[in-house]
């Protein structure tokens, strides 16, 4: 069995899952994380900057739907568990399975660069360079603001919904004229918060392209519960069936205020919000299109209106960024990055991406289906195709899972988590152990350097 000396980059749940996967493989690894804990994202408060959790956070997809198969969320958890529920879940998975010891806390790798024959460099943050056979990235893309471009200048406060933690922080937000731009979950929850009379605020809610607002219940139970994918049916009947049903179980955007979005449901992502409605409804959020332009502190928008704000929220997504790479390596322009079932740059045996999809209905079982490949192929039970035939496939899933979906940064890296999972599991795990079987594993030949660990050298 092959035992490629790995490194993990980051600790969030796309490096535990991965790491997890390793341990139960055998195969040695070292998990650099840049904070001094786990979580990334869902790690409140985190001092490395990466979380993009507001105090009032609770998760969007339902506890149901957001478990790990191996390590099911605790029965006492409600539906939908706050933001310290899900940290705490992630540590306890941490301490179930002994991943923590293989984490060095602290310690960010500051530069990837890999070797002319295979294998990785790293310069570490504070243990230098190391070297390594095998990279998995999983550094997360939710923790980057992206802001759009408006022309002119906004005089009052203008921060990222990255940056809103609460009430009261970064600053004061009562008594204040709010505009919050964007209309996905952060945006519906943060206008929810901000728009409480209560407050003494007056909100206005801005948006592009318009969004399909739908509820977390349905008949008394998570409405997630409901969904599921099926493999065996073609997946534009399925999404013609919900086109049909939303509207009857939440209505349409235009009877909230809402202009009407510009694309079908399901073309983009919705927006999950049980009181969003309800504050457009009794005239807490006002509704506004896209913004025009600024001057001063007036708003002008695309309908010719135009209002006085003092603070401007952006809540309008995050870039895709690996700041350990050389740009002219590897990058993301624009949030797009064709990776063979979203994991590996064709040509680059040594390097696995882990994590990087927007995927429906959730993260964290997504990530499970990729780390079980992550383990096959460290230990050479899954080949790859050959590089040609990668971009082939990569082609045909982008169309697949992306092809119906409004093109914007957002949505470069959608796919459905069901679709994909069975995928996984039924068809590429399978056909990757028999080109193993057929062709042989990589081989990671070991390369002797008085200066270093052995480097794996894929032939």
């Amino acid at each position: 069995m092959y035992q490629p000396r790995t490194a993990v980059i980051g600790a969030g749940i796309s490096g535990l899952t991965a790491g997890k996967m390793l341990n139960d493989y055998g195969v040695p690894y070292t998990c650099f994380e840049s904070s001094d804990r786990v979580g990334g994202n869902w790690a409140f408060g985190n001092p490395n900057g990466h979380s993009s959790a507001y105090r009032s956070l609770h998760i969007d997809t339902s506890k149901h739907q957001l478990s790990f198969r191996d390590f099911p969320m605790p029965e006492h958890y409600p539906d939908f568990p706050h933001h310290t529920q899900i940290k705490q879940y992630l540590d306890d998975y941490s301490a179930a399975f002994g991943l923590t010891e293989h984490i060095e806390f602290e310690n960010a790798i500051e530069h990837a660069r890999r070797l002319p024959g295979g294998g990785w460099e790293l310069t570490t943050q504070r243990t230098g360079t190391r070297h390594f056979d095998l990279l998995v990235v999983a550094n997360g893309h939710h923790w980057d603001p992206r802001y759009p471009d408006f022309p002119g200048e906004f005089a009052g406060t203008s921060l990222h919904a990255h940056h809103y933690i609460d009430l009261r922080t970064p600053m004061d937000f009562s008594n204040q004229r709010i505009l919050i731009v964007g209309l996905g979950n952060s945006a519906a929850d943060i206008a929810v918060e901000l728009s409480s009379k209560a407050l003494g605020n007056t909100l206005s809610l801005s948006t592009r392209s318009g969004a399909w607002i739908v509820p977390k219940y349905i008949a008394g139970r998570p409405a997630d519960k409901y969904f599921r994918t099926s493999p065996h049916i073609p997946y534009s009947w399925q999404r013609k069936i919900a086109q049909w049903g939303q509207p009857l179980i939440s209505g349409r955007p235009e009877s909230y205020g809402l202009p009407t979005p510009n694309h079908k449901f399901f073309e983009a992502h919705p927006t999950q919000s049980v009181e969003l409605p309800l504050r457009l409804g009794s005239g807490d959020v006002v509704p506004k299109p896209d913004i025009a332009r600024f001057d001063g502190h007036t708003v002008h928008f695309t309908d010719g209106t135009c209002d006085d704000f003092d603070i401007v929220i952006y809540a309008t997504g995050y870039n895709i960024t690996f700041p350990f790479f050389d740009p002219e390596f590897l990058s993301a322009p624009g949030n797009r990055i064709d990776l063979y079932k979203r994991m590996f740059v064709p040509g680059i045996d040594d390097l696995i991406f882990a994590g990087f999809a927007q995927s429906t209905p959730t993260l964290f079982p997504f990530v499970e289906s990729q780390a079980r490949l992550v383990g096959a192929y460290a230990v050479g039970r899954y080949r790859l195709p050959d590089p040609q035939r990668m971009r082939e496939v990569t082609a045909a899933d982008q169309r697949r899972y992306t092809g119906h979906m409004l093109d914007s940064p957002r949505h470069t890296q959608q796919v459905d988590y069901f679709l994909y999972e069975h995928d996984m599991r039924t068809r590429e795990l399978p056909a990757g152990a028999e080109r193993a079987r057929v062709h042989g594993p990589t081989l990671w030949a070991q390369v002797a350097d008085t200066d270093k660990t052995t480097v794996g050298v894929p032939r």
